[in-house]
C-alpha cells in the first residue's frame, strides 16, 4: 500500500562503540548478528549520496529521499508499504489487497513467485536515471537488513516498485517488524532504514533461516569493515 507519509536520509549516527562483532549462530528465537544500534550507526558513517535525484515515499508526497552508499553497503530511510504481491493465500489476494499482483518481479529457488507472507522481503524501484541497481551491483536476491524501532529483520530483495517511489517490503517483513501487515490500511509512513548487502544472496533465497543466516554474516562484516 502506498501510504501518505514524509520520509528522509537523516542517518544521525548512533553513539555506540563500533566494536568487532563476533560472527555468532542463531539460537532459538534469538537472531544472529549486529544490533539495530550497531548497523545504524555504521550506516550513518560517511554515507555518500549515489542516487540522482530523490525518491517520493508515496505517490502524493514530495520526494525527499536519497540512496548513499556507506562502505559497499547500500542505505535509505524511508516509510514501509506493505507488498502482498506474489503467491495468493489468504493474506494476500485481490479481496485483501486492492493493488494485488499475483507475480513478484524475481523467483524463488522452486521457480515460482515468493510468498509474501511468509517469505521476508523488500522491494527495490525499477531502474533509472535515478538509480540504477543493475548498475550497482544489486542482483535479484540480495539480502538486506531492515530496521525499525530497535528491531532488525534481513530480507531479500524479490520485487521491483514503480522508478520513482520507495520504501516497501513484503507482508511477512513488516509482521516480523512490529509494523501492522495489512497491505490495505498498514504499514508505517517513516523510520525503517534499510541498508543492503549487494551481491549477499542466501540459498534457498525464500528461505527465512537462509536469510537471516547470509544477512546475519553480512551485517557483521559491515559493521566490522
Amino acid at each position: 500500500m502506498r501510504r501518505p507519509g514524509l520520509a528522509a536520509l537523516t542517518l544521525a549516527a548512533v553513539t555506540v562503540p563500533l566494536l568487532a562483532v563476533p560472527a555468532t549462530t542463531a539460537s532459538a528465537g534469538t537472531l544472529a548478528g549486529p544490533t539495530a544500534a550497531q548497523l545504524l550507526a555504521r550506516a550513518g558513517q560517511g554515507c555518500t549520496v549515489v542516487s540522482h535525484g530523490k525518491y517520493a515515499t508515496d505517490d502524493d508526497t514530495s520526494a525527499t529521499v536519497n540512496i548513499c552508499k556507506a562502505g559497499s553497503a547500500f542505505v535509505w530511510k524511508a516509510d514501509l508499504d506493505v507488498d502482498c504481491d506474489g503467491v495468493q493465500t489468504s493474506h494476500c489476494n485481490h479481496s485483501t489487497d486492492p493493488w494485488y499482483q499475483n507475480q513478484t518481479s524475481f523467483e524463488t529457488s522452486k521457480g515460482r513467485s515468493f510468498t509474501a507472507d511468509v517469505t521476508h522481503y523488500f522491494v527495490i524501484p525499477l531502474p533509472s536515471s535515478r538509480f540504477n541497481y543493475k548498475n550497482n551491483g544489486i542482483k535479484p536476491g540480495s539480502v538486506a537488513a531492515v530496521i525499525y524501532n530497535n528491531k532488525v529483520v534481513y530480507a531479500v530483495f524479490a520485487d521491483e516498485g514503480p522508478s520513482n517511489i520507495i520504501g516497501e517490503a513484503s507482508y511477512a517483513t513488516a509482521q516480523a517488524l512490529g509494523i501492522n501487515p495489512d497491505p490495505a490500511n498498514g504499514g508505517v509512513d517513516s523510520g525503517v532504514t534499510y541498508i543492503v548487502f549487494p551481491g549477499q544472496v542466501p540459498s534457498p533465497v525464500e528461505t527465512n533461516s537462509a536469510i537471516d543466516s547470509k544477512g546475519a554474516a553480512a551485517a557483521t562484516a559491515f559493521v566490522n569493515s
